[in-house]
Order: C-alpha cells, then sequence, then structure tokens
C-alpha cells in the first residue's frame, strides 16, 4: 500500500486500500497502522438498514478517496457523537459533520474524499436506508420526493435528540454476543431512527427558512447545558440567558429541534440517566434520585412510574 501526500498537505488512501475483515456478523474496515487509527465495523441490520460505527484519530491530515455508485440511492442519517470530519465531492458537493449533530443525506453516486485532521478523535454512527425501508415507513411519495436528485443532498441538519443520543450510547456499550445481538441493534436502530427521522414526516420548510445556524447553535447549547447539569439545572430564565436568548425564543427552539419544552427535556435526560443507573449498577432507589437530582425518592418513583409505566425498584432488581 503507498500513500502520497497531497498539495494541502494531506495523505490520501483510496477506500479500496482499507484493511478489510468479517467478524461473525459484522464487517470491519481499518486504516492502516502507519496511518493512525481508524475503524469502521458494519453491521447489516436487515436487507434494507445498516449500521455503522467508525472512529478515526489519524495520525496525518487524512483524506479517505471514495467513490459511491448504488443501484438504487440510500437515505444516510449520520450522527456526529466526538469531532468533525468533512465530505469534500468532485462536483462541488460538501457537508461537514460535527459532534452533537444529526445530517440527513440521500446519495445515488458521488466521487470525493472524507477528510480527518491529524489526532483529532471522530466518532459517528450512520444509518443506511434504501427505498424500500423508506417506501415502508414513509409511503412511495415520501420517498420519490427524498430521492428526487443525484449526487449528495442534504434534507436536515440538527442537533441530536437527547432520547438518541441515550440510545447511541447504549448501542456502542452493548457488548453481548449470540443471536440475540441483532435483535438488540436492530431495535435500537429503529428507536432511534424514529426520533431523528422526524423532520421528515413533517412539513417543516416554512419554519426551516426562519432558522439560521445560530439558532441551532443556541438549540445545541442548551441541550448541551441540560445534558452536563441536569442535577442542578438552570431555571427556563436563566437557561435563556446563558445561551443568549429569551425564554420565549428557546422555548420556540427546544419545540422546533426537540419536540418538547426545556423541562419535559429535563425529565426524559434524568429519567434516562436514572435507569441506566438502577439497570447497570443496581443501587438504591434513593441512591439513583439523589445522583440525578431529586431531593425525594417518593418524588422521583412516582415520576419514573409515570415516565416508563415501572417502578425503580423493579428495574434495579430485573438482573
Amino acid at each position: 500500500m503507498e500513500t502520497k501526500q497531497t498539495t494541502a498537505r494531506r495523505w490520501s488512501i483510496s477506500s479500496d486500500e482499507l484493511q478489510l475483515h468479517r467478524q461473525k456478523d459484522c464487517l470491519h474496515q481499518s486504516l492502516p497502522e502507519d496511518l493512525g487509527v481508524g475503524r469502521s465495523a458494519i453491521f447489516q441490520l436487515d436487507q434494507d438498514l445498516s449500521y455503522i460505527e467508525t472512529r478515526y484519530t489519524p495520525s496525518k491530515d487524512l483524506a479517505v478517496l471514495s467513490r459511491m455508485d448504488y443501484q438504487e440511492p440510500l437515505l444516510m442519517v449520520t450522527l456526529g457523537l466526538k469531532g468533525q470530519s468533512r465530505f469534500s465531492g468532485n462536483s462541488g458537493d460538501e457537508l461537514i459533520f460535527r459532534e452533537g449533530y444529526t445530517a440527513i443525506t440521500t446519495i445515488r453516486s458521488s466521487i470525493g474524499e472524507r477528510q480527518y485532521q491529524a489526532h483529532k478523535p471522530t466518532m459517528q454512527l450512520r444509518f443506511a436506508l434504501n427505498k424500500n425501508w423508506l417506501d415502508r415507513y414513509f409511503g412511495e411519495n415520501k420517498a420519490a420526493q427524498l430521492f428526487n436528485k443525484n449526487g449528495i443532498q442534504l434534507l436536515n441538519y440538527q442537533p441530536i435528540s437527547p432520547q438518541a443520543m441515550c440510545i447511541a450510547q447504549q448501542l456502542l456499550n452493548y457488548n453481548a454476543a449470540g443471536e440475540t445481538s441483532r435483535i438488540f441493534m436492530h431495535g435500537q436502530a429503529m428507536s432511534l431512527l424514529a426520533f431523528e427521522l422526524t423532520p421528515l414526516s413533517e412539513d417543516k420548510r416554512r419554519n426551516l427558512t426562519r432558522l439560521d445556524q445560530k439558532d441551532v447553535a443556541i438549540a445545541k447549547s442548551a441541550r448541551d447545558i441540560l445534558l452536563r447539569e441536569f442535577r442542578n439545572p438552570p431555571s427556563v430564565e436563566d437557561l435563556s440567558k446563558r445561551v443568549g436568548t429569551n425564554q420565549f425564543k428557546l422555548k420556540q427552539l427546544f419545540h422546533h429541534f426537540f419536540n418538547n419544552t426545556p423541562y419535559g427535556l429535563l425529565l426524559e435526560i434524568r429519567m434516562n440517566n436514572a435507569y441506566q443507573l438502577l439497570e447497570s449498577r443496581r443501587c438504591q432507589v434513593s441512591v439513583a434520585a439523589d445522583l440525578v437530582g431529586y431531593s425525594h425518592a417518593s418524588n422521583f418513583s412516582a415520576a419514573f412510574i409515570k415516565h416508563f409505566g415501572i417502578s425503580p425498584k423493579a428495574v434495579s432488581k430485573k438482573h
């Protein structure tokens, strides 16, 4: 294998030169060791749905050259969990996949390169859906609307929903083997897609024209504050001031991007964290309540039962 240095001092490698090997139901695609650490795990969950985990930390600024020419178009849902990468197409297409955002794109054919920065860890989850999948869940008319152009088309760019973020972590942390592993992964993938594909089931074009990248950044910043400070969260008024907007605008952005209120999103974050604590650590209910910001275990239990339909004690005793 030979690498070459481009005029922009970025090392290039063809995707055909990546090392491939199969392990059970997964296909692994790896960078050569002299270019750093880079690996993609590709799972075919069913004939219409693929799931790809990609982790790259190249030792040099890197471009992976690729030619994508599919028999039928694909819808790609990409969650940026860490770092960022950039796709630059020969026809002028350019997409940036950033940490904390979901990009929904369509692709039929394209020639270009995926660019990664040296020593910058990148982690992404991608879901590839074909036309049969979209026909099944959205109808043939919707699929025809989405696949009306060749090349690559960006359909939607949004902060990752807290629900999808929680599911993504469950997918990454799941280590069980055996026949049920694919069932688990397929179920989690479908749940995640249900949250992240919501914009495709609604006509939001009128609203999207009123929103700019500043609004996207405000929504992500407010969500990230709640994710970090859910135990002692700021009030909506304080949260609005911290992200540089007013309460009314913040509530509008939460409704648009997360289909929720700031308080509703906070509740989702607290409950999901509590469920993971109870399931993985099997800690006492009072401890879980305190760790997610509840002063009284009774209030926590009532909120947990209302949210999940099961008591926290039952979850802690499941395993």
